[in-house]
């Protein structure tokens, strides 16, 4: 008796031996090596909203838009809102509201893409909302809707994320969030995505904000990399994607409806602005908006720089046709994407003719700064700058170029610019408190890396600028020879 106990013993114990060779084996005795998911299969649609993200078509204060994905299995959409309490309860208070419905073909799949616009919201409060159809529902998100006065408030400007989104730009956005966690929204000037069409990389970019863009509104803007060639491949026109995916105003030029618009949030006013085409047009709807505008702060973002700072580029059409309104009206901020390096001016900058003296030899030939696709648009060609130096006199504008996606050129090295840099992944986080703005860059990993702050003056009279030191020098590439 003794004896079969043991023998039961010891073939139990056998069995708890790991059977090393020839674990995880196939048939034929051969190991697997991983296989790669493909991108049908990790973007299909579900019944299950994603791609779930904030924005507005109206007054931040009373409204708030709300964009998300589903397959073309659910034909409704559905939102339901409240406001957010402390306890589990609000749910039995929502508001059921039906959503507009589209679908998309994109090179992946068909999906069916759904908008909501809450209306008649009360300035200052903490909403809960979540989307569907009824059965297959998002979690309960949270949003806030501006306050009526002027209270003290943050947003974070991104330049291009563009490359490498799911594994590069990723660590940037939600690195943004541990510095500015109250962000009232994020502001995207151009090249969310490198092929317009790719619905791949619109899913690593809507994965990359995830649950954050479902809880803090997007104002975005149109690059050239958001353009895609016409079915006849003559033109390039605004990517089927964008509108689908984003509720935006349209209160801009006809047929820039959603890439050409302005609201204010609070006292800051922002405009955003399509500089892939109709740039005279926006010019003349430009100046209608800065000369009705009575908001404290004006803040314009668009894609393609008025001042370059990617080597061997220039965009001097546009720099024609807008920065003397800009200087006009003395607009106090203009942030830009395009060059995939960073550059900040003061007031101090070149009228609308740049001499070829300022023009640096230094960097990457004409060649390799130049983006696939950008010598069909009129602007962000290789077109280095003619003409005679003429230094406006201060108009108050301080002009910005950054970069936080992954890919990188050399930079032009202006001499006028504040600060610059090459390499390095940046995102910005602006703080408005009444009469003062303080800009902040910071890097991937969050040091601060350039920093200034503005002051309002008297009517008329440009702000006070002051810089602020920063630890960090400047981080550019060794000169060639």
């Amino acid at each position: 008796m003794l004896l079969s106990r043991t023998f039961l013993l010891a073939c139990f114990a056998l069995l708890q031996i790991p059977q090393w060779g020839i674990a995880h084996e196939g048939e034929h005795g051969h190991s697997h090596a991983p296989i790669a998911v493909k991108p049908d299969e990790m973007y299909e649609p579900t019944a299950m909203p994603d791609r779930i993200i904030l924005t507005w078509d109206g007054d931040p204060r009373t409204s708030q838009a709300v964009t998300w994905r589903t397959s073309t299995a659910v034909n409704i959409g559905l939102a339901e809102i409240a406001v957010a309490e402390a306890g589990p309860g609000f749910p039995a208070k929502a508001e059921q509201i039906a959503a507009v419905s589209e679908a998309l073909k994109t090179d992946l799949n068909t999906a069916h893409f759904h908008s909501v616009s809450f209306r008649d919201l009360t300035p200052g409060t903490r909403y809960a909302y979540r989307v569907g159809d009824g059965v297959n529902w998002s979690e309960w998100f949270h949003f806030s809707t501006a306050a009526d006065k002027p209270e003290p408030f943050s947003f974070v400007y991104f330049g291009d994320a563009q490359n490498n989104l799911r594994s590069m730009w990723s660590r940037v956005i939600r690195e943004a969030y541990r510095d500015a966690p109250k962000a009232a929204f994020l502001l995207h000037a151009g090249d969310l995505v490198n092929r317009a069409n790719a619905d791949a990389e619109w899913g690593e970019w809507f994965g990359a904000g995830a649950w954050l863009n479902a809880m803090t509104p997007s104002i975005a803007v149109p690059g050239n990399h958001e353009q895609s060639k016409t079915p006849d491949g003559k033109k390039r026109q605004l990517t089927s994607h964008w509108r689908p995916s984003f509720t935006l105003p349209q209160n801009g030029p006809k047929g820039l409806e959603e890439s050409c618009y302005t609201l204010v949030y609070q006292n800051l006013r922002v405009i955003a602005l399509n500089s892939n085409e109709m740039q005279k047009e926006q010019a003349v709807w430009l100046e209608e908006v800065l000369a009705s505008n009575t908001s404290e702060w004006v803040v314009c973002t668009f894609h393609h720089p008025i001042f370059s700072t990617g080597k061997g580029r220039d965009n001097s059409s546009l720099r024609a046709a807008w920065k003397p309104i800009l200087d006009k009206y003395k607009v106090d901020l203009v942030l830009q994407g395009h060059d995939h390096t960073y550059g900040r001016t003061g007031f101090n900058v070149p009228g609308v003719e740049v001499s070829e003296k300022e023009f640096s030899t230094f960097g990457a030939d004409d060649k390799a700064a130049t983006e696939p696709g950008d010598k069909e648009i009129s602007v962000g060609t290789v077109n280095v700058p003619t003409g005679v130096q003429s230094v406006d006199p201060e108009h108050g504008t301080v002009y910005v170029v950054s970069v936080s996606g992954p890919k990188m050129y050399d930079n032009t090295r202006w001499p006028f610019m504040k600060r610059l840099a090459e390499d390095t992944q940046l995102y910005q986080v602006i703080h408005i408190d009444g009469d003062q703005l303080r800009f902040e860059a910071r890097t991937a990993i969050g040091e601060l890396y350039d920093a200034f702050e503005l002051y309002k003056q008297g009517d008329g009279e440009i702000n006070k600028m002051v810089e602020i030191e920063v630890e960090m020098p400047q981080n550019l590439r060794p000169k060639k020879d």
